[in-house]
């Protein structure tokens, strides 16, 4: 029989974090020019992760004190793993989901495998809506480290909507093994001929000094992109593009192939019964796209299908009304001021990161909606005027269909203000053209909580033609996502 006192060898353990005699080690954590100290013992480090066991073997005691500094992590995250180094234990039960993030990410970098897997595999399980929400956040950050079972969580969502990463603004900065990663998955629900394509964006997106214009290309220039696609090369399904795709959009980048490849792929074209040398791999598989579980909810609770119908129509600048029927875009709902709060700092945390959003608010005097269209990522980092040509404000007088207006930007410079006081104000189009505002942290609740209609003519024309001052009954924000094949 054995008897064990983990719970009282923990907590000695945990006393030994007030020790400050004995302690041999500072450990500096650096996170944005925000340093803060710890102080620890060697034999707990080494034996605890194989990171600070290399670190302290390469460094120099000062008066018997080693000190270690490590870049980009906040105090915060680290404390919490600071007290589970020496006691075992952490608490996620009151933690927030962007923080338990956060706390994965450092325990790989440290190489606390167990903590990390075991925070990894709980989010997988246990928060998987906030890690849709918030995926391109996710995905950009998980091929930094080694995250196996998230890299197939999110890849399998990718396959079935490849548009939220090849449509994003930061497709081009995606990491070489995360690209990799897809085109290596026999379900990725994309043409091959659309891949083609946005494999040599990124690839020439790499690569800034490659001339514009193909034409002025010199073989050195092919060479050059070839050399970044080496990896991503042989993974396309050329055998499986259609003629007319191969002589528009392969031949033109033919020099990045391997002759070989070339010469056979134009023989299969022409004789494709003809033996080949090179591999053909086989098709990609087409999904059965599953119904969608019935659900007795709104998608919204301040615009209807007929509404987002509509809405998509001006995103493509259709001169006719997509139908409900062959609407293109769903409309992923982010945030909803009556279950998130009206704060505007709530809209910054929930909405940062997040491009291509429509932001829709109902006006509590008249029942008017009013809304606009931002193809950029909401930044909470930044402040100042934002540049696009393609947003758009508008308003639906009686919440009626028919009784539509479309203001479309006149002054791209000028399209979108994201102030310095995120407190303070929310969504900002063309500065106070449709703007969020409270100075009391609540939409709803203020009389400075309010939009205005276009004034200072940086969208073409006004989306109101009665009072520029008003208040809200509720608003909500939706990601506009492309519908999968």
């Amino acid at each position: 029989m054995t008897l064990k006192f983990l719970d009282k060898l923990s907590q000695d353990f945990t006393d030994l974090l007030n020790d400050k005699e004995e302690y041999n080690v500072i450990v500096e954590v650096d996170q944005e020019s925000n340093v803060k100290t710890f102080t620890a013992h060697s034999a707990v480090l080494r034996y605890r992760s194989s990171y600070f066991n290399k670190e302290l073997t390469n460094i120099v005691p000062d008066n018997n004190i080693k000190t270690i500094t490590k870049m980009g992590i906040s105090a915060q995250i680290f404390e919490i793993i600071y007290k589970y180094i020496y006691g075992g234990i952490i608490d996620i039960e009151n933690m927030d989901t962007k923080t338990m993030f956060k706390l994965m990410i450092a325990a790989n970098e440290l190489e606390f495998e167990e903590l990390s897997v075991e925070l990894e595999n709980h989010l997988i399980e246990s928060k998987a809506s906030w890690l849709r929400t918030h995926f391109t956040f996710v995905y950009h950050s998980i091929f930094k480290h080694k995250f196996q079972n998230l890299e197939k969580f999110c890849n399998d969502i990718i396959v079935k909507h490849p548009n939220i990463i090849f449509e994003s603004e930061e497709f081009t900065s995606l990491d070489e093994s995360a690209l990799v990663s897809i085109l290596k998955r026999d379900d990725l629900q994309m043409k091959e001929s659309e891949i083609w394509e946005y494999v040599i964006k990124w690839g020439t997106a790499r690569n800034p000094t490659l001339p514009k214009k193909l034409e002025e290309w010199s073989d050195e220039y092919f060479m050059t992109l070839k050399a970044t696609l080496q990896q991503c090369l042989p993974l396309i399904r050329y055998f499986h593009i259609s003629r007319s795709d191969v002589m528009d959009k392969v031949k033109p980048y033919n020099k990045i192939l391997d002759e070989q490849l070339w010469n056979d792929l134009k023989l299969h074209l022409i004789l494709p019964e003809q033996m080949i040398e090179s591999i053909i791999l086989p098709p990609r598989l087409v999904l059965t796209q599953e119904l969608p579980e019935r659900s007795n909810e709104p998608f919204s609770t301040i615009i209807n299908k007929e509404h987002a119908a509509k809405i998509s129509s001006w995103i493509d600048k259709q001169t006719t009304n997509y139908s409900l029927i062959n609407d293109p875009y769903e409309f992923q709902l982010i945030l909803r001021g009556s279950n998130d709060r009206f704060a505007p700092s709530k809209f910054w945390n929930i909405c940062h990161g997040h491009a291509n959003t429509i932001v829709v608010t109902k006006v509590k005097e008249t029942n008017e909606i009013i809304g606009g269209f931002n193809p950029l990522s909401w930044d909470k980092t930044k402040s100042g005027y934002m540049k696009t040509n393609k947003s758009f404000i508008f308003s639906f007088k009686d919440s009626n269909i028919q009784n539509s207006i479309l203001s479309r930007i006149k002054k791209e410079n000028e399209a979108l203000w994201y102030s310095p006081l995120k407190d303070k104000y929310g969504p900002n189009f063309g500065y106070d053209e449709f703007m969020m505002r409270s100075n009391v942290s609540n939409f709803t609740q203020d009389k400075l909580s309010w939009c205005r209609s276009s004034t200072h003519n940086r969208y073409k024309k006004s989306i109101r033609t009665t009072n520029d001052v008003f208040s809200i009954i509720d608003y909500e924000v939706f990601k506009v996502i492309k519908r999968s094949i």
